[in-house]
């Protein structure tokens, strides 16, 4: 077997295996997929009431409270502008003053 024979083949061999690797990667991506569907699903009928388990209370809780978190984060910025009486931002307008050089 030739130089050239052998550097097709390891070549080939090398496809091969990346081939296997992506193949691979995307069924690890799918299968992360099927489980956040899953778990979606599951706290979908959960809130409904349709599926109860003493294991997934804690986890159900969680994510409720996440929830609430997140709903209170994104209305604070709104009653805070509200109330404030002020359309004035905490920061200053942008300079076209070139940055200070350091000392």
């Amino acid at each position: 077997m030739g130089f050239l024979d052998k550097a097709k083949q390891a070549a080939q061999d090398a496809s091969a295996k990346a081939k296997e690797g992506v193949a691979d990667v995307q069924s690890k991506r799918d299968l992360g997929k099927a489980h956040a569907e899953l778990g979606e699903k599951t706290y979908e009928l959960a809130e409904r009431g349709d599926l109860t388990h003493p294991e997934l209370t804690s986890i159900i809780d969680r994510i409720r409270g996440l929830k609430a978190q997140i709903d209170a984060e994104q209305s604070e910025p709104a009653m805070a502008g509200a109330t404030s009486g002020s359309t004035a931002s905490a920061e200053p307008p942008p300079s076209d003053a070139p940055p200070a050089m350091p000392s």
